[in-house]
């Protein structure tokens, strides 16, 4: 397992509210330590309206170099990059899903096996859990472009070559179906579906968090007018055919298929009233215990989906 490096202490920013105590970016981004680690960010940190070092968060390249020295720093994985265009994930929030899954698995135990359901070309589930807990991890996804991106970040880092695995869904209906192999057994899987219905949805909601991101900065809206994917997503990343909610439900139903070859099944679930009828369907297909973990940064609120037949 890798040694984790925390920031140094004389740089600490105030506690982020809500993250999970384990979690390495509790004390918010430590910027001069970042540039140290990944010279390549230092062209985008400069003091925002209060004062403080930041980066514009709106700019996909700056968020994506921020990722490439968070990885580099606190987590020892290096030449982290995705593709133009691809989903680019916020670092603390998904390590607090991990940390999260480890306290539902309960931190005694060490050999840990997870299975991402599309990984997508950031892989940033397995790459963490790796890195954190030294699990053994599987990833998975319909592109094979986005495994291929995967697969030069295990390449580019030897620690990882025995610990997380790729494998390619041959079929866009299923989803567990070609993916966990005959006698096979996780611990746990996660998965951060698609949130969206169409892609129309997906630019309105890039266009949300663009003037969220321009109010924290004291600006009434964003600049732009028309909305991009500043936080990248590529197709199934970002939409599905009737979005969240029918991509669960085909998660929980196909999930009782292999209910004896997964102890925990999880997803990220970003819309709220999503939770109910989720929860509902899996009580009916036998469910023995169902969790609903809320995760929290800043004034934001995500939660998590757990059930289990076992």
């Amino acid at each position: 397992m890798s040694t984790l490096h925390r920031s140094d202490k004389s740089q600490a920013r105030p506690v982020r509210k809500g993250l999970h105590p384990r979690n390495l970016h509790n004390q918010g981004y430590d910027f001069p330590a970042l540039v140290k680690s990944h010279s390549a960010l230092a062209p985008h940190v400069k003091p925002n309206a209060y004062g403080d070092l930041s980066i514009d968060f709106a700019d996909p390249l700056a968020v994506k170099t921020l990722n490439t020295a968070l990885l580099n720093r606190y987590y020892d994985i290096v030449d982290w990059d995705i593709p133009e265009g691809a989903l680019c994930p916020p670092i603390p929030g998904r390590a607090d899903y991990i940390h999260y899954m480890a306290d539902l698995l309960g931190l005694e135990q060490h050999s840990i096996k997870l299975l991402d359901i599309g990984t997508g070309a950031n892989g940033i589930y397995p790459l963490l859990a790796c890195q954190i807990y030294g699990w053994q991890c599987v990833g998975s996804d319909i592109n094979t472009q986005s495994l291929e991106n995967v697969a030069r970040i295990i390449a580019n880092n030897p620690t990882l070559k025995e610990r997380f695995t790729l494998r390619t869904q041959q079929d866009k209906n299923h989803i567990f179906e070609g993916i966990i192999q005959a006698g096979e057994f996780f611990d746990v899987s996660v998965c951060n579906p698609p949130f969206h219905a169409s892609l129309d949805e997906a630019l309105k909601g890039s266009q949300l968090k663009l003037n969220n991101l321009a109010r924290s900065r004291g600006e009434q809206k964003a600049k732009t007018e028309s909305p991009t994917l500043n936080f990248g997503g590529m197709g199934a990343e970002l939409w599905c055919k009737g979005g969240e909610q029918l991509f669960l439900k085909k998660l929980i139903r196909e999930s009782q298929v292999y209910a004896t070859q997964c102890r925990w099944f999880t997803s990220l679930v970003s819309k709220a009233d999503t939770v109910k009828p989720a929860k509902k369907l899996i009580r009916k297909l036998g469910a023995v215990d169902i969790r609903e973990i809320e995760m929290k940064q800043g004034n934001k609120t995500t939660r998590v989906l757990a059930w289990t037949f076992i």
